[in-house]
């Protein structure tokens, strides 16, 4: 697994962010595409020993386009200069909640969690109730020392605490929340060790599960929207 060969040319296509220098480069696509789904299965296995529900993922069905969506955007540039993929019981699938990696290079790499969708308005509902219900445990899970230590919750917020809900709330400040996810920061040079950087993110993902689960069980029965 050559990590630097997936840094290299996402460096490259950085530089180089137009569609001549990418059809010209495929090879070097496929090369680097490679050695991020071997990177992929390794994490599966990794964290397949404490979650066994995502084992039966494959790489290539949990990783996303480079293709970018420029039409309702200022920044025309044709690819998003970055590899990605979400680990979860259902694939890629924001919901149920997985484990997510990002390698952009610059620094721009993380591993995260939880949920980012906050389009979805009955998930932001259900999340919201079961926080609201449950509060003593998501306190709990968020200040396990090793949680505070790696990861801060983030998410798009409301001004205020939504109707329907107790302003004086102990975890008021996380009803008001649209999304709820997790981003812990990983370098380059992190990255360029690619069995030290496997271990790092199974590690950081077992951190994560206790969020990963209580959000699922907030979760569970939502259908994603028919397209």
């Amino acid at each position: 697994m050559d990590t630097g060969k997936i840094l290299t040319y996402l460096g490259n296509l950085r530089d180089n962010n137009n569609r001549e220098w990418y059809h010209a480069h495929k090879q070097e696509y496929r090369e680097a595409n490679g050695e991020f789904e071997a990177l992929i299965r390794e994490l599966i296995a990794g964290i397949g020993a404490f979650d066994p529900d995502i084992l039966h993922n494959e790489p290539k069905d949990l990783t996303f386009k480079l293709v970018r969506d420029t039409r309702f955007s200022h920044d025309k540039s044709p690819y998003n200069p970055a590899f990605r993929a979400h680990i979860s019981a259902r694939g890629k699938l924001p919901v149920p909640v997985g484990y997510y990696l990002m390698i952009r290079p610059g620094n721009g790499s993380f591993l995260g969690g939880g949920l980012f969708a906050d389009m979805f308005k009955d998930a932001t509902s259900m999340v919201r109730r079961f926080i609201a219900e449950n509060g003593e445990e998501w306190e709990a899970i968020l200040r396990e020392p090793d949680f505070q230590n790696m990861f801060v919750v983030q998410g798009t917020a409301l001004k205020n605490v939504p109707a329907g809900f107790d302003r004086e709330h102990p975890q008021a400040s996380y009803l008001k929340f649209k999304s709820w996810y997790l981003e812990h920061p990983v370098s380059d040079e992190e990255i360029m060790d690619g069995e030290a950087f496997v271990r790092q993110a199974v590690r950081c993902f077992e951190i994560m599960k206790p969020f990963n689960d209580y959000l699922n069980r907030a979760l569970e029965g939502f259908q994603m929207p028919a397209r």
